[in-house]
């Protein structure tokens, strides 16, 4: 006798499965795919496509991402597809102009850097990785023009993209056209039972929908996931902008740049880029919004919980006890740079400020002193005209801001 896989109940999956995501396209679709999942034992095909034009992920990246390996744990088949066809025809989605297609040794390169990357969220043994080069360039002339048969130009235009190079007279390539009609094939090719993708990923994805109809299928479900709002807390999360944390930093770096962010933004932080259910948010939410826990604290807990998913519990540990030894108890950091100094007459140390380059100017250490952002041996000093002793051999810890510690060895 045959024994079906068991799943969690079909509500229980929706309310993990919505958890974060901006829209699900049709909800009435995915339970009724998950009703027939529990009946049968058969998993959904959960697709996620990935052209590798960048090979550096940031937590950015990881949302949608991570939304699949809920599936994933949820006992469905997670599809990770590397567009590597695709990526020769160059997405158009959000750009203002025809975006340069890559190499295919680009393409490779890429995506052998994205794989490793993307093995810190999904399981590797569990993952299904697939090519659409495997199908998409099997296609003859006659099967492109059956594809293309299938869609109104008409429909093709309303996207929002071409919509504004239309009516800004800026230029668009036929091949660009070609560029959904491809992934929605993507969807027919793997069998499709749901894709998914970034918000602004929402047309390619209801193409899919339509041409798995026309080409006998059921339609996939579309789910999307919104843009991660960076650590300014206002634009999208992008190295260009420079408020990113990529997934690969140095544990301590990761930790440091989550802290910074705001304490509401924590939240979507949680929701985004973590696995805890919506339950376990909003009591954490409760405890912070009831005062019984401190929202720096929780903070931290979120920042040592994103850290340790990508380099280990330990590493998250140990972030979370530097930074709290740093800046909170203002200790200095386990392996605070050495500079040794030769003896020499007592000095004002506003001089050896701009001496030591921790400071551009005297102006400027005239400033971080008044401002009381600098400490010797844990004391703040805030006397622009105070001295240090460089006469006999002595050690000492400076501080300057929040994050520049010096210990300084006079021989």
């Amino acid at each position: 006798m045959t024994t079906h896989k068991q799943f969690k109940a079909v509500d229980e999956q929706i309310a993990y499965l919505r958890k974060g995501a901006a829209e699900v396209i049709r909800e009435e679709d995915l339970r009724a795919k998950l009703e027939s999942a529990t009946k049968t034992g058969k998993p959904l095909r959960v697709k996620l496509g990935v052209d590798p034009t960048a090979p550096d992920l940031h937590l950015g990246h990881t949302v949608v991402l991570r939304k699949l390996k809920h599936f994933q744990d949820l006992g469905h088949t997670a599809i990770f597809l590397v567009g590597d066809f695709t990526a020769m025809v160059g997405d158009p989605t959000g750009q203002s102009e025809t975006r340069p297609p890559l190499t295919a040794e680009q393409v490779q390169a890429n995506a052998q850097t994205y794989l490793e990357q993307v093995y810190k969220i999904l399981s590797r043994e569990n993952t299904e990785v697939r090519y659409n080069s495997e199908w998409l360039g099997k296609l003859t002339g006659h099967d492109m023009i059956r594809l293309c048969a299938h869609y109104r130009l008409a429909r093709m235009l309303e996207r929002e993209d071409f919509r504004s190079r239309l009516a800004g007279n800026l230029p668009i390539s036929v091949h660009e056209l070609l560029y959904p009609l491809l992934q929605a094939y993507d969807s027919v090719a793997l069998e499709a039972d749901v894709e998914l993708g970034a918000t602004e990923q929402k047309f390619n994805l209801l193409v899919g929908r339509d041409i798995q109809r026309e080409y006998g299928q059921a339609s996939q479900v579309a789910l999307t996931m919104p843009i991660l709002v960076g650590l300014d807390g206002m634009r999208k999360m992008s190295k260009s902008l420079g408020n990113y944390v990529g997934i690969t930093e140095p544990p301590s770096e990761m930790f440091g740049k989550l802290m910074s962010i705001s304490d509401a933004m924590m939240w979507p932080y949680f929701e985004l880029v973590t696995d805890r259910t919506p339950e376990e948010i909003a009591a954490r939410r409760a405890e912070v919004e009831s005062g019984a826990e401190h929202p720096m604290d929780m903070k931290m807990s979120l920042a040592q919980e994103i850290v340790g998913g990508f380099h280990g519990a330990a590493a998250g540990e140990k972030a979370a006890a530097e930074f709290q030894r740093i800046f909170r108890d203002r200790e200095a950091p386990e392996e605070a740079p050495v500079r040794k100094v030769a003896r020499s007459e007592t000095k004002r140390l506003t001089t050896l400020l701009v001496e030591w380059q921790l400071a551009a100017s005297r102006s400027e250490a005239d400033r971080l002193v008044k401002q009381g952002g600098v400490e010797l041996d844990g004391q703040r000093v805030s006397d622009v005209k105070a001295e240090v002793d460089m006469t006999t051999p002595r050690e000492f810890l400076l501080r300057v801001g929040k994050k520049k510690f010096l210990r300084i060895v006079v021989e």
